[in-house]
């Protein structure tokens, strides 16, 4: 007999997750703008979950950031902390049921906006039910969202550095309880995730791009293992995991994340280039022109135009006019 998590929703690898704590600006706005930054990372749906005076209220729905907001639901979005999400699976379901941030009002109110995916789901959900704990989705994100909702420690953080150890896989983390914010990293750091700052609050974020459009500056990024509190008292941290193996995604800096952001102290946009030039030192070729495939492969094409002396060309035309195809 198969277990309920063998069909569940597939990997989501390459979500894109914000998280602010604003009381003095609009935070579903900020985290509109964010979201839409982080686009490329997840055009499947989108969602933003607010707290205000300790109610926390949900807009998600399936399409792209401009698709599921308009100026309407963004006012009815009232508080002093957002988080968001934008999705992106490649295999599964894609139901509404599926799209993030996900909530729970266990214990705790939890609401939990995920990037990564758990490899030991089925065992932590099989764990859960059988304490009595439903399910209301076939993500492994609400897995999560109910081992935080369910916990009995007094705060979030307490529950959480009791929790992160259990979880096996990646997970690059942004969750939300009434007063405050925690993100959170696995210990191998598959999966990006950068701290911010806007004057005198704190945002994170997916890819430091999320925090060039609504002014913030990017501080550093969280480091694998930790988790990161924002609330009344500004930034707090504590290294929950200590993993000796390294493990951050190459495929962030080939393909997936936006040119301009900055990961492990690089601007994309240049270790992209970089990697063209060496492409051409370890392969070279005999021709006449290099032809980018766009967007991703715009840098890497320029530099091992440089690099060979090879003239660089367009060839291949993408129609940024329809989405994803």
């Amino acid at each position: 007999m198969s277990h309920p998590l063998d069909h569940r929703d597939g990997p989501r690898d390459e979500c894109g997750v914000f998280g602010v704590y604003a009381p003095e600006s609009d935070v579903a706005e900020l985290a509109y703008f964010a979201l839409y930054a982080l686009q490329h990372r997840g055009q499947e749906s989108a969602g933003i979950a607010v707290s205000d005076d300790g109610h926390i209220m949900i807009e998600r729905e399936l399409g792209l950031v401009s698709q599921v907001f308009d100026e309407r639901n963004l006012r009815a979005l009232t508080g002093s902390l957002a988080i968001g999400h934008v999705r992106y699976s490649t295999t599964g379901s894609s139901a509404w049921e599926n799209a993030q941030p996900v909530w729970r009002p266990d214990r705790r109110q939890v609401a939990l906006a995920h990037n990564g995916n758990l490899t030991n789901a089925v065992e932590l959900h099989a764990e859960l039910t059988e304490k009595g704990v439903s399910f209301r989705s076939t993500s492994d994100s609400e897995i999560i969202a109910a081992l935080l909702s369910t916990h009995e420690a007094p705060t979030i953080e307490e529950a959480l550095a009791d929790v992160m150890p259990r979880l096996e896989g990646a997970f690059s983390t942004v969750a939300m309880t009434q007063d405050s914010i925690v993100a959170f990293r696995d210990g191998a750091g598959l999966r990006p995730l950068s701290l911010g700052r806007r004057g005198e609050s704190y945002c994170v974020a997916s890819e430091s791009c999320a925090f060039d459009i609504i002014g913030a500056e990017l501080l550093r990024e969280v480091r694998p293992g930790e988790m990161v509190s924002l609330g009344k008292d500004g930034m707090e941290s504590r290294q929950v995991l200590d993993s000796p193996r390294r493990a951050f995604c190459v495929f962030e800096h080939i393909y997936f994340a936006r040119p301009d952001s900055i990961l492990e102290g690089n601007r994309t946009q240049v270790s992209r280039r970089k990697m063209g030039e060496i492409l051409w030192r370890e392969a070279p070729a005999a021709a006449d022109v290099v032809i980018a495939v766009p967007d991703s492969g715009n840098p890497a094409a320029t530099g091992y135009s440089k690099a060979s002396g090879i003239p660089r060309d367009d060839g291949l035309i993408k129609n940024r006019y329809v989405a994803r195809t």
